[in-house]
């Protein structure tokens, strides 16, 4: 046998050399990550500064006092939110308990049995719902409810939270639940599962984390609302354990009537809940990432 021997006019290139080409694409790497970092950059400096703000103005007044003790007069120094975190706890939490499950089975539906005009219609709604002003829904909840028979309280400050947490809730389980592979809905159900038992043991299990990340960010929008309570929890100066028929205070109605006011004890209060409204969120958001990455370890 013999062997023909292809010669080219081609030279030898060593390999560290870099042609144009090569020059180019790598110019236009670096450029796009200094952009990148640029809005990086951009995007975590204003929000650097309120956090330090915040917490340089709110730390000193944030002690064992504030946590357990009513506010007292407007000039007076000391005393604490202990009414507006009770209050919130309940609107909030109640606003949970509604919005999150009906919100998640109408994710399921939208994805899993959705067909023809009433999907399309529930998505534009929950997009249109997203981007309403939180006063008029506040507006809606005062008079539906609030003018009615049921008056100020805990029940109606929660209704208007949870109807602002339901549109987030539903387009971002949707989402997540459009994420799953078809192959494992396929691969259950070729295994005789039925259809409800397909979602309930393959489809919200691998949805569970970006499920829980959905849920705490209606959470965190709902507990940094003002005006919606404005017009149906009104706020309070005292504990109240009445749900309903009685005003009820709220961490936000108190920040912001405190920061309203030309004292300087008032404003001071007014920063530490802003920062125990930010360390409570950060907690829900920290508890939230931990149970997901545990979640996501087991599975």
């Amino acid at each position: 046998m013999s062997s023909t021997l292809i010669q080219t006019d081609r030279p030898r290139v060593s390999l560290r050399e870099v042609d144009a080409h090569t020059r180019r694409r790598r110019g236009r790497s670096s450029l796009a990550r200094i952009l990148l970092s640029l809005g990086m950059v951009v995007a975590v400096v204003p929000l650097g500064l309120i956090l330090a703000e915040v917490t340089r103005r709110g730390l000193p007044a944030l002690d064992w006092e504030f946590l357990t003790q009513i506010q007292p007069g407007a000039r007076r120094d000391g005393g604490g939110y202990v009414h507006g975190i009770i209050g919130s706890a309940y609107m909030v939490g109640f606003a949970t308990l509604v919005s999150v499950p009906v919100g998640i089975l109408a994710a399921i539906y939208l994805t899993e049995y959705g067909r023809g005009w009433l999907p399309r219609i529930i998505r534009f709604f929950t997009d249109v719902m997203t981007g309403v002003p939180s006063v008029f829904v506040g507006l809606f909840i005062y008079a539906l409810l609030v003018r009615g028979a049921f008056g100020f309280g805990a029940i109606v400050g929660a209704a208007g939270l949870a109807v602002l947490m339901l549109p987030i809730i539903v387009r971002s389980s949707e989402e997540m639940l459009k994420l799953v592979p078809e192959d494992q809905r396929a691969a259950s159900i070729g295994l005789g599962a039925r259809k409800w038992q397909t979602i309930m043991r393959v489809v919200l299990p691998s949805a569970a984390p970006g499920l829980v990340t959905g849920a705490m960010l209606a959470v965190a929008r709902a507990a940094g609302e003002t005006a919606v309570l404005l017009l149906t929890a009104l706020g309070s100066l005292q504990v109240v354990s009445q749900l309903q028929g009685t005003p009820i205070a709220s961490l936000t109605l108190l920040i912001y009537r405190g920061a309203r006011q030309p004292f300087p004890a008032g404003q001071q209060r007014a920063w530490a809940g802003a920062l125990l409204l930010m360390l409570i969120v950060l907690v829900l958001t920290l508890a939230a990432r931990f149970v997901t990455a545990r979640w996501g370890n087991r599975r």
